[in-house]
């Protein structure tokens, strides 16, 4: 095969972190062995992917169309036909050989674009119910690929475009050297969440572990919040003398998967997929209005497999410290939580995704 520089291959993601950050790592694995690759996004994706230099990035704007107000749909409706039109400027000049649709607004006009001009694209879903999005796409899909085999919601014509790949997720997670926990009689919990979690889990967290001390449990708390929150949550934890450290986005998350013993988070697809990759047991406290409860669908089948937690965010002020009390109690409880996670691996998803790159360009190289 000739060098797949010659072959180019558009990225397209929506601009939350569920769907930038498998859509960087995709990208980089792919530049690391000589593709070309160009990134679309929108503003928000810009923001977080704009640190990596090595990346071209094209920004494309859009929304989503799912919505009960006729009015919201109405403008939606000409916001997507542009985002469209410029998705086949775009392709029109890039020439790409193939389109990988992430998920997310931005993501949709560039696929259906890829249809109208005839390049094969690939969807990819790593949550537990497929999306509304991709659910339209996978009839125009060349491939479908799921981060689980038990995903929801795809039509079952569509099972011959399914290949299982695994969480595409950062090569460092894959294939870190698991962090050494410190045996300490303290319980160290790391919280984690995006910009919306961060501040909701800053607002009613706190007092539970100030419960938590009163009842003679010993914390050490890694907290991710927003700025605006650095000082109030710093002197609340002073004040209830609770070891701690604040801290805000930072692409080291690492350095806290080796200090902590336990992390709350929500329960979208690519953190869980760190988290049960680096072998952290972990509470979900899935987001209660994600589209089509694909947070909650998520953590019920982590929980299932072993590998984490599930708590409601309603029913946090009741469950929370009941748990925490008996993790604390028996630190057996997060063994036996390692133990099945350590079952599961996604080592194999970029070699995995590469193999079917080559089946297409050899069909493709073989066509000409």
């Amino acid at each position: 095969m000739k060098n797949t520089k010659e072959n180019k291959i558009i990225v397209a993601t929506g601009g939350t972190g569920g769907h930038v950050f498998p859509a960087y790592s995709l990208a980089k694995n792919l530049l690391d062995k000589d593709y070309k690759v160009e990134v679309i996004t929108d503003n928000r994706g810009f923001k977080f992917l704009e640190r990596y230099k090595n990346l071209k990035l094209i920004i494309n704007n859009s929304t989503t169309i799912f919505s009960k107000n006729k009015i919201n749909i109405f403008f939606s409706f000409f916001v997507i036909l542009l985002s469209f039109f410029r998705s086949l400027i775009i392709l029109v000049k890039a020439k790409p050989f193939l389109v990988f649709g992430m998920g997310g607004y931005a993501s949709f006009p560039v696929c259906m674009a890829a249809r109208v001009l005839n390049i094969p694209f690939i969807i990819y879903e790593n949550n537990l119910q497929f999306g509304k999005s991709n659910k339209y796409l996978s009839r125009y899909a060349y491939k479908i690929f799921v981060a689980y085999e038990e995903v929801q919601g795809i039509d079952e014509i569509y099972n011959s475009k399914i290949i299982k790949t695994g969480n595409i997720i950062r090569e460092e997670i894959l294939f870190q050297e698991l962090p050494k926990k410190n045996i300490s009689d303290e319980l160290s919990i790391l919280i984690l969440g995006g910009s919306q979690a961060a501040k909701s889990f800053g607002e009613f967290l706190p007092a539970i572990f100030s419960k938590c001390i009163k009842e003679g449990i010993k914390l050490n708390i890694f907290q991710q919040c927003v700025e605006s929150q650095n000082d109030d949550l710093k002197s609340f934890y002073e004040k209830s003398k609770i070891k701690f450290e604040v801290f805000n986005f930072t692409n080291d998350i690492l350095k806290y998967f080796s200090k902590a013993q336990l992390v709350i988070t929500r329960s979208g697809a690519s953190m869980t997929a760190e988290l049960i990759n680096s072998r952290m047991p972990f509470i979900s406290i899935p987001f209660p209005f994600s589209a089509d409860a694909h947070q909650e669908k998520n953590a019920v089948y982590l929980e299932k497999k072993g590998y984490s937690f599930l708590i409601k965010e309603a029913e946090v002020n009741d469950k929370l410290f009941p748990l925490i009390k008996s993790i604390y109690k028996d630190k057996e409880i997060l063994n036996n939580m390692i133990r099945k996670q350590a079952s599961y691996s996604d080592k194999e998803v970029f070699s995995i995704i590469r193999s079917e790159i080559e089946k297409l360009l050899n069909g493709k190289n073989s066509a000409r």
